[in-house]
């Protein structure tokens, strides 16, 4: 009788090509997903080289990192040489006969958005991009993970890449959310428990009555904060919620492979008695909104809760971000709010967000922004009137992209005389300067940086959903 297997060990073994010498394995990729700022940095040495891709049509890509997201944007962009990078990508696609969802495509966005949103990723399949997000696919029981240029040109040339066997994990993640709880909190709340680097390395497996209760969406948010827990990647076995999500999407399989696709999909779960490297719980029924203090996602307590430093560079990150123990973040001022990026940027977050929202006004002297994250989700939640209340509330509402997750040199939350320094935001990263040089980012779900930026402090979003 075989031995049982977890879905991690079962998708990693249908897709090994060869066991190499050294214990590492050459693995079929499914699905190559490039973007602006990588991509040319996989097409010129691939091309320099007289390679070309083996599979074209299996590799797709999008403008997003580069792209500026106001509205009436070109090639020009606010970033320094953007436009070489844009045009580079834009040639090497057309070269390389790889599908581009540029500027002006309806199905353009940012690559983690996307990629789900259009059928690219699938259940039980491999995808790699040069992102460390990448993981976020998984929360359709995809395999993925982030790669660097010179796996980026080797997967192109050959369609497979090395890898050694990853230890698993499962999280189990039970209760119900309390309202108001989102799975950006769960991810949050797991991370401050456990640490930056409590995934330390793993492909984890998130199960248990919280995460059978998300959405597809709200799971993908889960699985991209994988990698902020220092995880290789993270999924969500498929299930009828998955099924149901996928149905119609533009590269989901269609007619009797449809048919056969639902039935493979049936088959990855995890085997009764599967064994993992490691296995951790977390209790959702009594989670709060979450918000960091510090300068990684692991310094975190609830929105109503005094900050606790951890042991690991407490004192730089309480000065830098200017908070001290024993404070509670609510009431904490702000200068802007930012809800987007491949973490919370889906209809869904805007719906939530556009909850909390609905007949109010941003705070003066507050900088609000949504930046939707696909040309899709922006034309969706403008069908549903979201992008109105948005901005009759005082928001920019802005073309899709990965915008302000992160600073290049370009687009800034400041405003002429008045420098945003203390902002709260959707986003998944809050390193020293990762949203601006000096810039201390407060990370939350949409629903708290919704009521943060109405409150012009943060703010807990609890009373403003019940309302």
């Amino acid at each position: 009788m075989a031995e049982p297997r977890n879905i991690i060990q079962k998708i990693w073994d249908q897709h090994v090509v060869a066991e190499l010498d050294d214990g590492q394995c050459l693995l079929h990729v499914d699905r190559i997903v490039l973007h602006d700022r990588a991509g040319p940095a996989v097409f010129e040495p691939l091309q320099a080289s007289g390679r070309k891709p083996a599979q074209p049509g299996l590799v797709f890509g999008t403008m997003d990192h580069i792209v500026d997201t106001h509205v009436g944007r070109d090639d020009n962009t606010l970033f320094k040489g953007g436009r070489a990078f844009i045009e580079s990508f834009r040639a090497g696609a057309l070269t390389h006969g790889v599908t581009l969802f540029d500027m002006g495509d309806p199905r353009q966005g940012i690559s983690h958005v996307i990629s789900p949103e259009l059928g690219i990723a699938l259940p039980g399949a491999t995808l790699v991009c040069c992102d460390s997000h990448t993981s976020t696919v998984g929360g359709l029981g995809a395999l993925a993970w982030g790669i660097g240029t010179t796996e980026g040109e080797h997967a192109l040339a050959t369609q497979t890449l090395v890898r050694s066997r990853p230890r698993t994990m499962r999280v189990e993640m039970n209760g119900r959310l309390p309202p108001g709880v989102t799975a950006k909190d769960m991810a949050l709340a797991l991370i401050g428990r456990h640490g930056a680097t409590g995934g330390d390395g793993h492909a984890i497996e998130f199960c248990g009555e919280a995460v059978r209760g998300l959405g597809v969406e709200a799971r993908l948010t889960l699985c991209n904060m994988a990698v902020e827990f220092g995880a290789w990647t993270g999924l969500v076995a498929p299930d009828a919620t998955t099924v149901d999500w996928l149905r119609g999407r533009p590269h989901a399989p269609r007619g009797d492979q449809w048919d056969a696709a639902i039935a493979h999909w049936r088959s990855l779960c995890s085997d009764p008695g599967a064994s993992y490297d490691r296995t951790l719980e977390l209790d959702c029924a009594t989670l709060a909104p979450q918000v960091t203090w510090g300068t990684h996602p692991g310094q975190v307590v609830g929105v109503l809760d005094p900050v606790v430093p951890d042991a690991e560079g407490a004192q730089r990150a309480l000065d830098y971000m200017d908070v001290r123990a024993g404070q509670v973040l609510a009431g904490l001022p702000i200068d802007a709010a930012f809800i987007g990026s491949c973490t919370n940027s889906r209809l869904s977050d805007l719906r939530t967000a556009a909850a909390v929202v609905q007949g109010r006004r941003v705070a003066a002297g507050v900088t609000a922004i949504v930046v939707p994250g696909s040309t899709a989700v922006k034309l969706a939640a403008e069908a549903e009137g979201l992008d109105t209340v948005f901005r009759d509330a005082g928001f920019e509402w802005r073309e899709s992209g990965c915008s302000l997750c992160f600073y290049v040199g370009g687009d800034s939350f400041d405003r002429p005389g008045r420098p945003a320094r203390r902002v709260i935001s959707s986003t998944n990263r809050n390193f020293e300067g990762r949203q601006g040089p000096g810039v201390r980012t407060h990370l939350a779900s949409p629903a708290t940086v919704a009521a943060s930026a109405l409150a012009g402090c943060i703010a807990d979003p609890r009373p403003l959903l019940a309302a």
